[in-house]
């Protein structure tokens, strides 16, 4: 006999399958500032990029990664754009947002409608279902950004990609999707 899953209590931890070629950087260790470094020299090796370009693509790196730190970020998953020789990656920050009681996700799809109103560059707002949950998706021209709703009202996990050179259409897209469709919930 099988039993479905309690999804009244919060779970314990999630997996999410992302692709090997992808680095991965465990922002709840100390040492995310050297693997992000090692990320930056290692993408820069023989490409004959100018110091400016790695020391400036370093810092922005770093810098979306101390302020993603401290909104409670987990994990910040970078793949190289190989195209054109640039070193700026795709990336996946994974956050983890409590909220006890908080907004819905209905609620929260029409609090970030809200913002994007008179945007230039609004990004498309709506709810989908994931095989982990109910999800708020919103879609720019080169993020993509899903609130998962935690079971046991814990909150949102939430997965924000940047795919900064060939944005979130295509086959980018897609990939970006099959790794939300991959996360599940560890009771």
């Amino acid at each position: 006999m099988t039993t479905e899953p309690d999804v009244t209590a919060p779970p314990r931890d999630y997996r999410l399958l992302v692709p090997r070629d992808w680095f991965r950087i465990d922002l709840a260790q100390d040492r995310w500032r050297a693997q992000l470094k090692t990320f930056v020299d290692h993408q820069a090796e023989g490409k004959n990029v100018p110091a400016e370009l790695k020391q400036e693509t370093w810092a922005t790196l770093r810098n979306t990664a101390e302020a993603a730190v401290r909104a409670g970020a987990l994990e910040f998953f970078l793949r190289p754009e190989l195209e054109g020789g640039g070193i700026l990656p795709a990336s996946l920050l994974v956050s983890l947002v409590p909220r006890r009681g908080g907004p819905a996700p209905r609620d929260l799809e029409n609090a970030l409608a809200a913002r994007q109103r008179g945007n230039a560059s609004a990004a498309e707002v709506s709810t989908v279902a994931l095989p982990a949950g109910e999800t708020v998706r919103v879609l720019g021209p080169t993020t993509l950004d899903l609130y998962v709703s935690m079971p046991g009202d814990a909150g949102y996990l939430v997965l924000a990609f940047a795919v900064p050179l060939n944005g979130v259409t295509g086959p980018m897209g897609r990939l970006c999707t099959a790794i939300a469709e991959s996360l599940r919930w560890i009771a």
